[in-house]
């Protein structure tokens, strides 16, 4: 029988998690830069290539390189089935066309984790890491010239 990875998502979706991104730490909601004016020229107007690419090329090489030592089942929205270990070019191109209409979510299965990409955002965010999985995803974050953080909400447990 195969594994119900739908299921497998939403219990994820409530463990703690941390967030791969361009910032090295959530922007205060006063915050007196322009955050949003920031958010807008990475996801539609960077370099002037389709939208999302350079960032999503980053997250694209912490995804691919945490493949080389995990399996992963992907899920991409619009197609709705779950793909274990996709072919590079298909996990980077999904990842790509996740911002704009679809989300991304990539199982860490024997790790117990997953990891998200989300319609309008500038982050990948990964739920449940353990601590040799947080190392090495921190290790790959800073190789692409991204940040691992964790959310101050999420700061509050004991971990």
């Amino acid at each position: 029988m195969e594994k119900d990875y739908n299921s497998e998502v939403e219990r994820l979706l409530e463990a703690p998690h941390w967030v791969i991104d361009m910032l090295p730490q959530q922007v205060p909601p006063d915050s007196p830069g322009q955050f949003f004016a920031v958010e807008k020229y990475y996801l539609n107007d960077y370099c002037n290539m389709p939208p999302q690419v350079p960032l999503r090329r980053q997250f694209g090489d912490v995804l691919l390189k945490l493949n080389c030592y995990h399996d992963f089942v992907v899920n991409y929205a619009p197609d709705d089935k779950w793909v274990k270990n996709p072919e590079p070019a298909q996990l980077c191109s999904w990842l790509t066309q996740s911002l704009g209409h679809a989300h991304l979510c990539v199982l860490v299965d024997d790790e117990d984790a997953l990891i998200t990409a989300s319609s309008g955002d500038c982050y990948l965010t990964l739920y449940n890491p353990t601590e040799g999985l947080l190392k090495l995803v921190g290790q790959l974050a800073t190789a692409a010239g991204l940040f691992l953080w964790r959310p101050p909400c999420e700061t509050s447990d004991n971990s």
